[in-house]
C-alpha cells in the first residue's frame, strides 16, 4: 500500500507542476480515498481561459508526467472541443475545464464528502 501512495504522490506532484507551467487556474485536489465505491483515489480539477489554454494544460501535464516518471494517461477525451478534457491516469483522474463549463457542471459539489485541497496560484 505504501508504494501505491508514494506513486500517487509523485504523479500528483507532476500533474500539478504540468498545470502550473502553463498557468492553469483554480487547481483543486479532491481526495476520494475515504468514499465508498469511488472510481479512483483523486480528482484534480483546474481550468483554463480558452480552448487553446485547455489543450496547452493537457499537453503540459502529459509532457511533464512522461518526462518525470515515464507514465502516460490510460485514456484522454475531450480534446476536440477542449471545453472539458478528462485525463485518466487510473488512480488519478484530471479534469481540465474552460471556466464557464466548470462553473456549469460544478463537479466538486457532486463529491461533497471528498476532502478538497486548493492549490494557490504561483503567478
Amino acid at each position: 500500500m505504501a508504494k501505491k501512495t508514494s506513486n500517487n504522490d509523485v504523479l500528483l506532484a507532476n500533474i500539478i507542476k504540468g498545470i502550473e507551467e502553463v498557468k492553469g487556474n483554480d487547481i483543486d485536489i479532491l481526495d476520494l480515498r475515504e468514499i465508498d465505491n469511488s472510481a479512483c483515489d483523486y480528482f484534480i480539477i483546474c481550468n483554463g481561459n480558452s480552448n487553446t489554454q485547455v489543450n496547452a494544460i493537457v499537453n503540459s501535464i502529459q509532457k511533464t508526467v512522461s518526462k518525470a516518471i515515464k507514465d502516460k494517461p490510460w485514456h484522454v477525451e475531450g480534446t476536440d472541443n477542449a471545453e472539458w478534457v478528462l485525463m485518466d491516469y487510473v488512480n488519478i483522474v484530471v479534469h481540465v475545464f474552460q471556466k464557464h463549463i466548470r462553473e456549469y457542471y460544478n463537479i466538486e459539489s457532486l463529491w461533497g464528502d471528498a476532502k478538497i485541497t486548493t492549490i494557490a496560484n504561483k503567478y
